[in-house]
């Protein structure tokens, strides 16, 4: 296990919440659940931006490519409004898609709410980045987040990222055994 900290993009995509109508919950919502799962050193790389494709791109370009996150997290613009333009900005920067983590999310938030089936969070590969969607609702992200993390760290050693280890007491991930 390296020293040097993973930078780990965290994407808050909101008009309220990047024109400071109303504070930033979901950023903070999944830095604070990666805090508990993960044991190995990582430092948050927070972007507030706007529901506008254009920005989304380039903020999940600027992530991957300049900061090298090894797993950029966006939170919000995963419904069905004309505004919510993150699966299609995602889909825009990613060379491949991993549709089951949508799938799985879609599958543990049904569990809690009929609406879920609304939710459109996708995931996908550029370069060496995972991009993952989750809902805008801190809840929500947990249990997406909850989810979908046992299959993270190994992905991202796939993608020949740095290796994460998480705390088997709050999410414990999958690696083949030898790995």
């Amino acid at each position: 296990m390296t020293d040097t900290p993973a930078p780990i993009g965290i994407v808050t995509v909101s008009d309220r919440a990047s024109g400071g109508i109303y504070k930033d919950e979901g950023g903070p919502a999944i830095a604070a659940w990666l805090e508990k799962a993960l044991t190995s050193p990582w430092r948050p790389v927070f972007r507030l931006i706007p529901d506008e494709r254009p920005v989304i791109e380039a903020t999940l370009r600027e992530l991957a490519d300049n900061e090298g996150c090894p797993l950029i997290v966006t939170t919000g613009g995963t419904g069905p409004s004309p505004r919510d333009v993150t699966p299609e900005a995602t889909e825009a920067v990613c060379e491949r898609m991993m549709p089951g983590f949508g799938e799985l999310m879609r599958q543990e938030s049904l569990k809690v709410v009929p609406t879920a089936i609304l939710s459109r969070q996708t995931a996908g590969l550029r370069g060496g980045s995972l991009i993952v969607n989750l809902p805008g609702k801190p809840s929500a992200i947990a249990d997406c987040l909850g989810a979908v993390m046992p299959a993270i760290p190994y992905c991202i050693d796939l993608i020949g990222g740095p290796r994460l280890e998480t705390d088997p007491d709050h999410c414990r991930c999958f690696r083949p055994k030898g790995k």
